[in-house]
């Protein structure tokens, strides 16, 4: 169903994208402008010794107050809370992300639980962040751009989330060159994480004709796009063909709803702790087929052919990447866990389609 046939809201959020060539540079001057004094660094152990991590610290220079490196895939939700006490600790008023998406989370997450404890949580697209949160990725997550975050309980396994208008990064910088860093099967995994993120905006019950639109451009760049880095890595031009698709993957969630694919592949990756980008990349192809009636005209267009579901898979084949659960270590016993669970889970909830407990194992039974 056409978006615009059921009305439709689009909300717009305070936010900069820089793009380029060695933007991370650029720090200074962007810092300056949301009045950021004291800044907390939230990246993992080899991003920060890094030489593009060197580069993030020597553009803070004295503004850097303080450092927190030790962040995971999935973030736990014990690193948000070291996280905070280090907020908390060295008084920071801005924090800048530098890595993949869980860096971008668990900054996103410090930010929202910061303006929570001082009572001032955004309320409106209108509120100015109580910390501004500028993010510099290094994949293609996407989670640079949008407002939400996701952590996991260690002891449950249990994926959860949250935000609100003012968690959205204020500003996110491209750095084509700190891309390169990535290697080809990371690069491939977060690139179908990217791609995922514009299939599901593409059909998703809230998505305005801007989330649409650009949902089906970076479908397009993406396709284009992932192949060539994974097959030359250091090929600058290609890196930034696929960045600018991760951009498009971020921008079309800010006014679209995910759905039963990425609900399905949280709670994979929450219980057996797989990387997000992999389960992804396994579980889309599924997720199409059980979605089939919602694919448009346009879409298919996007991903070359008639065959959306089996243009995806090809392209997992193409960038090597396994091709059921069962190959990456998922148990039979996860997959009908995953199954109970999908139910409270709201972007299950959210899919364009009806889908039950029944619907999740199938999907899953036809991916494993």
């Amino acid at each position: 169903m056409s978006p615009s046939s059921t009305g439709w809201t689009h909300t717009g959020y305070a936010q900069k994208i820089v793009f380029g060539s060695r933007t991370i540079e650029r720090l200074p001057e962007l810092t300056r402008a949301l009045g950021v004094r004291r800044v907390l660094l939230v990246t993992t152990a080899g991003r920060l010794a890094s030489a593009d991590g060197q580069r993030v610290v020597a553009a803070l220079g004295r503004s850097l107050a303080s450092t927190f490196a030790e962040v995971t895939s999935h973030v736990p939700t014990d690193l948000v809370q070291s996280a905070l006490r280090n907020a908390r600790r060295d008084a920071i008023d801005g924090i800048v992300s530098f890595g993949g998406g869980s860096c971008a989370d668990l900054a996103k997450a410090v930010a929202f639980f910061t303006e929570q404890e001082a009572g001032t949580p955004g309320a409106s697209f209108f509120d100015r962040p109580a910390v501004p949160h500028l993010s510099i990725p290094t994949t293609y997550s996407g989670a640079e751009l949008t407002a939400h975050f996701g952590m996991t309980d260690p002891r449950t396994r249990q994926k959860s989330g949250a935000g609100g208008p003012t968690t959205a990064p204020s500003v996110a910088i491209y750095d084509v060159e700190a891309s390169a860093e990535l290697p080809a099967r990371a690069s491939a995994e977060t690139g179908m994480n990217a791609l995922a993120h514009c299939i599901e905006a593409a059909w998703s019950p809230a998505r305005t004709p801007e989330a649409e639109a650009i949902a089906l451009a970076g479908v397009s760049r993406i396709v284009e796009a992932l192949p060539r880095v994974v097959d030359a890595p250091d090929d600058l031009d290609a890196r930034a063909r696929m960045l600018e698709g991760a951009v498009l993957g971020g921008r079309c969630l800010q006014n679209a709803s995910m759905g039963v694919h990425h609900g399905l592949s949280q709670l994979v990756g929450g219980r057996t702790g797989i990387p997000h980008g992999l389960a992804n990349a396994v579980i889309l192809k599924g997720a199409m087929r059980f979605n089939a009636d919602e694919v448009s005209e346009s879409l298919a267009l996007a991903l070359g052919g008639s065959d959306p579901a089996g243009a995806v898979e090809a392209l997992t084949e193409r960038l090597s990447l396994p091709s059921t659960l069962s190959e990456v270590g998922v148990t039979g016993d996860d997959i009908h866990a995953v199954a109970r669970l999908s139910q409270s889970n709201p972007n299950v909830r959210a899919n364009p389609r009806p889908c039950a407990e029944g619907d999740a194992l199938a999907i899953l039974e036809g991916v494993f």
